[in-house]
C-alpha cells in the first residue's frame, strides 16, 4: 500500500528580474518625496519635540541645558497664551460654518441647469482667489474702515445710523475677519462642484419621478452623496483655523489690537519662535496646537462614520 503523499507548501513566488527593476525604478522616483519627509518633515518635528525639554533662548546667552517640563509648566501659567488659543477657538466657532456652507450654497447655485452664464460666474467666484494674499487683505482693510470705509458707507446708505467698527471694536472684528474671508471661498466652491458633477444623474430622475421635489432632493440624494466632500472641508477648515494667523499679521503687524482680540494662538506662537526667539517655548506652544489639531481631527473621523456616505462601502 502506497503511503499518502504529504502536501508541500507552496512556495512564495519570487520577483522576476523585471518586477525588481519597476520596484527599483518606483523607490527611485518616490525617493525624493521620502527624503524630503524625512529632513522637513519628519526631523524638525523630532527637534521641536526635544526643544520643549530644554532652554534654547538665542535672546540669551545661556548654556545649553536640560530643564524637564518647565516650559510645560510655564505654559500652564501662561494666561496670555489661553487668552489667544479662546480667541482662535472663539474665531472657528465663526469662520468654519461659514467657511464650509457658504462655498457649498454658491456650487449649488452654479451647478443648477436654469442659471445662464454659470461659467462666467465660477470665473468671477475664483478669481478673488488668485489675487496677491496681501493685497487682498490691504484692500479689505480699507473697505471695513469705520470711517471711510465701502461697507459702513453701504451700510449707513440703508439706515443703519451707526455702523459697527469692525476691525477697531473688539466685539467685532472677529465678525470683520470672517466678512474678508469670505474673499476666498472660490477654491472650495471648486471642490463641491467637483462633487457635484460626480452624483449620478439617475438618481435625481428617480426621485423626481417618486415625487420628490428640490428640497427632498437636496436632503436625501445631494447632501448624503456630498458627505465625503464636505468631511474634507471640515478637516481642512478646521486645520486652516486652528493656524490662522496671517491676517491679522498684515492687518495689525502681530500686535494683537485691538485688546489683544486678533492674537491669535498661532501669531503667539510665532512671535514667541521669531520675535521673542525663545525656541523652546514656542516648540512647546506649537506642539499644544498640535495636540489640539490631532484630538479635533480625530473626533471628527470618529464621527464620519455616522453620517458620511461612501458609495459601495458596505454597511
Amino acid at each position: 500500500m502506497a503511503a499518502p503523499s504529504v502536501a508541500r507548501p507552496r512556495a512564495k513566488p519570487r520577483f522576476s528580474g523585471l518586477a525588481w527593476r519597476r520596484a527599483r525604478w518606483g523607490y527611485v522616483f518616490i525617493a525624493p518625496w521620502v527624503i524630503g519627509f524625512l529632513l522637513f518633515t519628519l526631523l524638525p518635528m523630532i527637534a521641536t519635540f526635544a526643544f520643549t525639554f530644554t532652554n534654547v533662548d538665542l535672546a540669551q546667552s545661556e548654556p545649553l541645558r536640560f530643564v524637564g517640563l518647565d516650559n510645560y509648566a510655564k505654559l500652564l501659567n501662561d494666561q496670555t497664551a489661553w487668552n489667544s488659543l479662546g480667541v482662535t477657538l472663539r474665531f472657528a466657532v465663526l469662520a468654519i460654518p461659514v467657511a464650509v456652507v457658504l462655498p457649498f450654497l454658491v456650487a449649488l447655485m452654479l451647478h443648477s441647469r436654469h442659471l445662464r452664464g454659470s461659467g462666467a460666474f465660477r470665473v468671477l467666484f475664483f478669481m478673488p482667489y488668485v489675487v496677491p494674499f496681501v493685497a487682498g487683505v490691504l484692500i479689505w482693510g480699507g473697505m471695513l474702515n469705520p470711517d471711510t470705509g465701502w461697507i459702513n458707507a453701504a451700510l449707513e446708505a440703508v439706515g443703519v445710523s451707526n455702523p459697527p467698527a469692525w476691525l477697531e471694536d473688539p466685539a467685532w472684528v472677529s465678525s470683520g475677519l470672517v466678512i474678508m474671508g469670505v474673499w476666498g471661498i472660490g477654491a472650495g466652491m471648486i471642490v463641491y462642484l467637483a462633487g457635484l458633477k460626480g452624483i449620478p444623474t439617475d438618481l435625481y430622475e428617480a426621485a423626481r419621478i417618486d415625487g420628490a421635489g428640490a428640497w427632498a432632493s437636496l436632503r436625501h440624494i445631494t447632501i448624503p452623496m456630498m458627505s465625503p466632500v464636505i468631511f474634507y472641508t471640515i478637516v481642512l477648515a478646521v486645520v486652516e483655523v486652528l493656524q490662522y494667523f496671517l491676517v491679522p499679521l498684515v492687518l495689525k503687524n502681530g500686535t494683537g489690537e485691538p485688546g489683544n482680540s486678533t492674537l491669535f494662538f498661532n501669531l503667539y506662537l510665532y512671535k514667541n519662535f521669531f520675535t521673542y526667539q525663545n525656541m523652546s517655548y514656542g516648540a512647546t506652544l506649537a506642539w499644544l496646537l498640535f495636540a489640539i489639531t490631532l484630538v479635533i481631527t480625530l473626533v471628527l473621523f470618529g464621527t464620519a462614520r455616522r453620517w458620511v456616505y461612501y458609495a459601495g462601502e458596505a454597511r
